[in-house]
């Protein structure tokens, strides 16, 4: 099963590190994510830069920028797990280093392919 795992940075935290902790931080996250994809665990993940957030009221989209300077706490990235269950998942994130940085959140990836194929056979006119 996929689970999408987002990883958030103690900007504070991250902030009073000297660039050397910092660079040796990053070098083990990366080791770890060569260990997951060495083991079938790695499915994707990327870094995430700036938020652009979009709502839809009274008729109308708004856009607003983000994330905000007082927020110490960033969206950083995402990685998808291949795990066999929610366990498994957990303790593989566990065992990131990234943990050790900000929390991380995981979520569970749903098959959307059964309701693709119902929506794709409504529009279709009932085909």
């Amino acid at each position: 099963m996929k689970y999408v795992c987002f990883g958030y940075l103690d900007t504070e935290s991250w902030g009073k590190l000297p660039p050397s902790e910092q660079n040796a931080m990053i070098d083990r996250c990366f080791a770890y994510d060569d260990v997951l994809r060495k083991n079938g665990h790695w499915a994707g993940g990327e870094g995430l830069q700036g938020a652009t957030t979009l709502s839809y009221r009274e008729g109308k989209v708004t856009v607003s920028d983000g994330p905000y300077a007082e927020t110490k706490e960033l969206l950083g990235g995402f990685l998808i797990l291949e795990a066999r269950d929610l366990n498994q998942a957990i303790q593989l994130i566990s065992n990131h280093p990234g943990i050790r940085m900000g929390r991380w959140e995981i979520r569970a990836v749903e098959d959307m392919g059964p309701m693709i194929e119902e929506s794709e056979r409504r529009r279709a006119g009932g085909k």
